[in-house]
């Protein structure tokens, strides 16, 4: 059972409020609306579950449960490396500088926060990386690594529908909507990423890889890149 506040602290991470940066962002999303391929609510939904199913169930989760891992090990040297693999994982320089600029700033907070241990062997990896943060935070706080899996990946699933409340374009209920289907699809997804081994990590979607390294270029953007 997550502890009240395990709870408090894990709703704290995946805040929209989190100073990290990520509403600035919209991860190819911006592009593919531009060119096309994204033009209703229906297409936003595939192209979520796209992410769900590659980037979060190939990726990020896979991840995710080796860098918490070597939190419980106490071990900086395989933090480090999955950390390393992550930030080679995004596919495009815009990818790669968000997760540089967002692992930058959780790490700022958490040297800000007196009540948590300052080693540096832990740095570099927590800089390069919010994932990193957020495993390590996760292992600070006591935050199980199933729910912290699963708001991680309700945040990135709420920042997209965000971006594409402002792009696609649709209403608020729609946005519910899409939020309450997605994530249904979640648990199933994080299921299957706790049986891949480490050959089996990277995942890859080649049309977000594409928009966002278009999207570096595109003329007139309401998203960072």
């Amino acid at each position: 059972m997550l502890e009240q506040t395990a709870l408090l602290r894990l709703m704290q991470l995946i805040s929209p409020s989190l100073p990290v940066g990520g509403f600035t962002y919209s991860q190819g999303l911006e592009w593919a609306v531009e060119a096309g391929w994204v033009a209703s609510g229906e297409a936003f939904a595939d192209w979520q579950r796209h992410i769900i199913t590659d980037t979060l169930g190939g990726l990020d989760w896979p991840v995710l449960i080796r860098l918490y891992r070597a939190c419980e090990a106490g071990d900086s040297g395989q933090f480090a490396r999955w950390s390393d693999f992550l930030l080679a994982g995004r596919e495009t320089r815009e990818l790669r500088l968000e997760e540089q600029q967002r692992g930058q700033a959780l790490s700022r907070l958490i040297l800000e926060w007196p009540d948590l241990p300052h080693d540096d062997a832990w740095l570099p990896a927590l800089r390069q990386s919010q994932l990193a943060g957020m495993a390590w935070l996760g292992r600070q706080w006591a935050i199980p690594l199933e729910a912290l899996a699963m708001g991680y990946g309700y945040s990135v699933l709420e920042s997209g529908v965000m971006a594409g409340l402002k792009l696609v374009p649709f209403g608020q209920q729609k946005a519910q909507g899409l939020l309450r289907e997605l994530s249904a699809l979640l648990p199933a997804a994080f299921a299957r990423a706790g049986l891949l081994g480490d050959d089996a990590l990277g995942g890859s979607f080649p049309l977000q890889a594409i928009a966002s390294s278009r999207h570096e270029t595109q003329y007139s953007r309401l998203f960072r890149s």
